[in-house]
């Protein structure tokens, strides 16, 4: 099964019952992301009746577990928000949305997306968020290395405070990259870039999703990055972390 994944990363810290209130409101009821039938982490064991949302089961669940998946009544369609207290391994988590590819080819859609996560991303306080289809952003943050006895999984980058992994479909960048980028962002073609407000800077290389990963995807994309500055971004060819990062606000 094809997936299309949006990808919203959070700060450290977990978020705040009110925040993820509103986060259900806006996707369950305003922006109909899907029917929601189960919630939980990993078995979705506990059920809903998609005609009367039972959100204070839904905040109970966050509050006991400080994450929480939302899925339809199949795979295809699913939410997972999982934050990071900031003492934590992890330190920053993301917010997930899944769906069928099929969705972004439909203009409407594809212009609802950019105003809901320009939405999320200021309820969030998230300094980045990109699309795509799944296996796009599996093979670009995901890698293989080799061992002695088989291979091991590892990050190109584990969050976005080591950097960039890449370009996708669309990457919504937030003041720390805007800045990091300066005047290389705000020379980009038009055609590939959008001023959101608020500090949010759309990059988008390509129409469409379905690009991702064919020879024309794939120039767009290494046009950009060129022009974006490739010290700003992971190597793939040889394995290099990115050698500028954003300038992250601590607190």
């Amino acid at each position: 099964m094809r997936y299309l994944a949006t990808h919203i990363e959070l700060p450290p810290g977990l978020l705040s019952s009110t925040v993820v209130r509103e986060l259900l409101r806006l996707g369950l009821e305003q922006y109909r992301w899907f029917v929601p039938m189960r919630y939980g982490t990993g078995s979705l064991e506990e059920k809903l009746d998609p005609k009367h949302i039972n959100f204070k089961a839904l905040l109970s669940f966050y509050e006991e577990n400080e994450r929480l998946c939302i899925a339809a009544r199949t795979d295809q369609d699913f939410l997972w928000l999982s934050p990071a207290r900031p003492d934590s391994v992890r330190r920053y988590g993301s917010l997930i949305l899944e769906t069928s590819p099929k969705c972004a080819n439909k203009p409407d859609w594809r212009a609802a997306h950019i105003e809901q996560v320009t939405e999320l991303m200021r309820l969030l306080n998230s300094p980045l968020a990109f699309a795509g289809l799944a296996e796009d952003i599996e093979r670009k943050t995901e890698r293989l290395v080799p061992e002695e006895v088989g291979q091991r999984l590892d990050f190109t980058v584990k969050n976005y405070s080591e950097g960039l992994a890449g370009l996708f479909w669309r990457n919504f960048f937030g003041p720390p990259f805007v800045r990091m980028f300066d005047e290389r962002l705000a020379s980009l073609p038009a055609e590939h870039r959008q001023n959101l407000g608020h500090g949010l800077v759309l990059v988008q290389p390509y129409e469409l999703a379905s690009e991702a990963g064919t020879e024309h995807g794939d120039s767009r994309e290494r046009k950009l990055i060129a022009h974006l500055g490739p010290e700003c971004f992971y190597d793939h060819v040889h394995h290099l972390k990115p050698a500028r990062l954003p300038l992250l606000e601590t607190h």
